[in-house]
């Protein structure tokens, strides 16, 4: 990526292809991801872990649209970038098909002119009442 505003659609990108390869090298060979469940990993190999075998399953049919929100640059060489991802699931997916929007939060680093991705936290959207998942027109989001 050679501008922090190009993880979203590198993200996407790399999901969409099922290509975990392409994933774990958007990321910093020390990187930490939660995913929208809260599980923690550090590493590219395990955050290639975490992904490869829902990849091979039920999100194998799946894609991602994202849409970037903002960039808050940190520093030389750090930025905070703020994107919206709608998973859309397949026919794989035992729920079947249907919309789960994430809020995701990437912290970026630059190295050798290359941005990659040192931390990411993606959060589900919910109704705080019930705990059920919205989509971000329910909410009033963008």
């Amino acid at each position: 990526m050679n501008r922090p505003e190009d993880v979203p659609m590198a993200f996407e990108a790399a999901w969409n292809s099922h290509d975990m390869g392409s994933l774990g090298a958007l990321f910093q060979e020390d990187a930490t991801f939660v995913n929208r469940f809260g599980h923690y990993v550090r590493g590219v190999a395990e955050i290639v872990e975490l992904h490869r075998p829902i990849h091979e399953t039920i999100y194998s049919d799946s894609t991602l649209e994202n849409q970037l929100i903002d960039v808050l640059p940190l520093g030389e060489g750090a930025t905070v970038v703020h994107f919206w991802s709608r998973l859309t699931t397949g026919p794989a997916h035992p729920a079947g098909v249907h919309a789960v929007d994430t809020l995701i939060l990437a912290v970026l680093t630059k190295r050798d002119e290359t941005w990659l991705i040192k931390a990411l936290e993606n959060v589900t959207l919910t109704n705080p009442r019930t705990g059920e998942p919205v989509l971000r027109h329910e909410v009033g989001a963008p």
